[in-house]
């Protein structure tokens, strides 16, 4: 009798499982995908369009301005009057100076009372997590309303106290206003930072630490030459996200528009939207302004995402 070999299974009969596990894979991806791309078009992409589509008209009132306006397209006419304006450049400026101040000293802080925590010398770790992380828990305009009565001349027990030792301060003064503005931004901040640190610290393979600390290495040097170099990441994040939030700036400076002349009603470029828009009842002003402010924001967390890449290629 004449015995038959079985043939070996062919590269076609072991595809079908193959494609069946991709195509698992890709409805799963489908599904995993669906309600952040849901959320991103409601509340990012056709948000964006309408105000495109808004910034390319106005509305034209004829005679002395009484009864309703036609609404004409007008194309980039409303970016260029936004561009030309001197006071959304100005706010633009205020924007650079604030970021100056404010982000070394959140970046610098926060990962300082990281390190601190990560460190051990701390006791009571968690109590003093939860103490530095309230202030963020705190909503941002109860924070600056609580700044501002501790500002304000006459009702501060602040500014009272330095009078009784005879230091005369104006927190709401031409050269003052903007650091007490970044004081408030920093109170609410450093905490949330502070935790982004911490977390990035406690992934560290303790290895690392130990064969630093065999080495010789103190504890300042550890922290600065071991640690910072290895959570470079978590820097990087911490100033895009501190830059995208300064170009936010809205609540602070809005409250002491009340309290004081040096804060006027355009003095960030939000404040600028936000007069243009609900002041001067010019909506195709104000959606140019966002979407020039949205082109800004992008083009900068690009080129610091772009910068991060480029020195960890080199390092």
């Amino acid at each position: 009798m004449s015995s038959k070999r079985k043939a070996p299974p062919s590269a076609a009969a072991a595809d079908p499982p193959r494609r069946t596990g991709r195509r698992q894979q890709r409805i799963a991806a489908t599904v995993l995908l669906t309600p952040f791309t849901a959320l991103l078009i409601a509340v990012f992409l056709i948000p964006v369009g309408y105000a495109i589509y808004l910034s390319l008209f106005s509305e034209d009132h004829e005679g002395l301005g009484f009864g309703g306006g036609r609404t004409v397209f007008t194309g980039l006419r409303s970016y260029l009057s936004v561009l030309q304006d001197p006071s959304f450049l100005s706010g633009f400026g205020t924007i650079a100076l604030y970021c100056v101040i404010f982000v070394p000293l959140v970046v610098i802080s926060s990962l300082a009372l990281a390190l601190l925590l990560d460190s051990g010398l701390i006791r009571l770790r968690r109590t003093a997590q939860m103490l530095v992380y309230l202030p963020h828990a705190v909503p941002g305009i109860i924070a600056a309303v609580i700044w501002l009565y501790l500002y304000t001349p006459g009702l501060s027990p602040v500014i009272k106290l330095f009078a009784q030792a005879d230091i005369t301060i104006d927190f709401l003064g031409l050269h003052t206003v903007l650091p007490s503005i970044v004081n408030i931004a920093l109170w609410s901040g450093l905490g949330y930072n502070m935790i982004i640190f911490y977390a990035a610290l406690q992934a560290l393979p303790r290895e690392v630490i130990e064969a630093a600390t065999i080495d010789g290495a103190g504890g300042i040097r550890t922290a600065l030459q071991v640690k910072v170099p290895i959570v470079r990441a978590s820097v990087v994040m911490v100033c895009m996200f501190s830059l995208i939030g300064a170009l936010q700036l809205f609540t602070e400076p809005m409250l002491m528009n009340q309290a004081t002349p040096m804060v006027n009603s355009r003095f960030t470029p939000n404040m600028y939207i936000y007069d243009a828009a609900f002041r001067r009842n010019n909506y195709g002003l104000a959606s140019a302004a966002s979407v020039i402010l949205l082109i800004v924001t992008c083009v900068l967390s690009y080129a610091v995402t772009r910068w991060s890449g480029r020195r960890e290629r080199r390092a």
